[in-house]
């Protein structure tokens, strides 16, 4: 049993089980797990962990199993008195888990009772929220031993529990965690409202003033040459690229889980669509998770500009024709 863990395993196995204490954290911690990429299942009754462990494992297959986070406690009521059990039975087995134990001093759970307004689920039969913390404890004492790990969420913010778990469970691949979307857009057809980073492109020349690419977009190559190879977009990458390398172990280390980065020029078709897809490119390259998307692509004008002299009005075609 560890009270402070600040490594994780190398290879964590694929069954985490949450319990501890009414108030110290679960909930916060089961969604830290989700975003960890763990199937979670909430109130599980302890006897049926063993069967889903089974259920997990049942096809041989180790890169098949899902990563499973199982929450068990005192909600469970007389279900929850077999838990010692079911561990016993899952190590002979040879089924490998780990325990987290969340657990907080008496008046750090009543204040946070109070606050709540929930009711302690120990506390059914009329007693104080003191004495069914008192009835848990004694209940969960032997479970308590019995945990990998023990996590004190006293003197603990949500964000601190986050980084505690993330610091026990991430397994070298933090990078994975986050998922990025990169998707370029038209300033003409509304600022994007979603974007955790905006790059405005359109101090860099436009394509669309060249008849020949104006009909093409981003992701054609003479687009993408006009846009990328110039010496403007050439020294931008570069200062951008350092931008994306200070800002994004920042997000990483936040515990960000999602991040949109949209890439914005007048119409959304040709300057934005091309560096949307040179940003995707390059935070690929550097491990993350990428989709990209051209939100505003299927509104762009690809129709051939008139030429000068089909723009020159017929200054003769409304009249009679004796004049012409």
């Amino acid at each position: 049993m560890s009270e402070d863990v600040c490594s994780a395993d190398s290879q964590m196995p694929p069954i985490v089980i949450i319990t501890g204490m009414s108030g110290a954290g679960r909930t916060e911690a089961v969604h830290v797990f989700e975003d960890l990429g763990y199937y979670c299942v909430d109130n599980l009754p302890s006897k049926l962990i063993l069967s889903m462990a089974e259920m997990n494992g049942s096809t041989g297959d180790a890169g098949a199993q899902k990563k499973l986070a199982i929450v068990c406690d005192a909600r469970s009521g007389e279900y929850f008195g077999s838990l010692v059990e079911v561990l016993r039975e899952m190590r002979e087995r040879g089924i490998d888990y780990r325990m987290v134990f969340l657990d907080a001093d008496d008046g750090k759970l009543v204040a946070r009772y109070k606050s709540s307004r929930r009711r302690h689920p120990l506390c059914t039969d009329g007693t104080t929220i003191v004495q069914g913390i008192q009835r848990e404890r004694s209940l969960l004492a032997e479970v308590r031993d019995r945990a990998d790990y023990v996590i004190n969420t006293t003197d603990m913010m949500p964000q601190q529990l986050r980084d505690r778990i993330r610091s026990i469970f991430e397994t070298g691949q933090e990078r994975k965690g986050l998922v990025v979307t990169v998707y370029s857009f038209g300033f003409k057809h509304g600022a994007p409202l979603d974007a955790d980073l905006v790059m405005d492109v359109r101090f860099l020349p436009n394509p669309f003033y060249v008849p020949e690419l104006r009909p093409l977009t981003g992701l054609d190559a003479p687009v993408r040459d006009y846009v990328m190879l110039r010496d403007e977009t050439i020294a931008f990458n570069k200062k951008w690229h350092e931008l994306l390398d200070v800002v994004m172990p920042g997000y990483v280390a936040e515990g960000k889980q999602q991040l949109a980065i949209g890439v914005g020029c007048t119409g959304g078709q040709h300057r934005s669509v091309a560096l949307a897809e040179s940003t995707g490119d390059y935070l690929k390259s550097m491990g993350y998770r990428v989709s990209v998307a051209h939100r505003d692509l299927d509104r762009a004008d690809k129709r051939a500009p008139a030429r000068l002299e089909d723009e020159t009005p017929d200054v003769h075609a409304d009249a009679p024709e004796e004049v012409r």
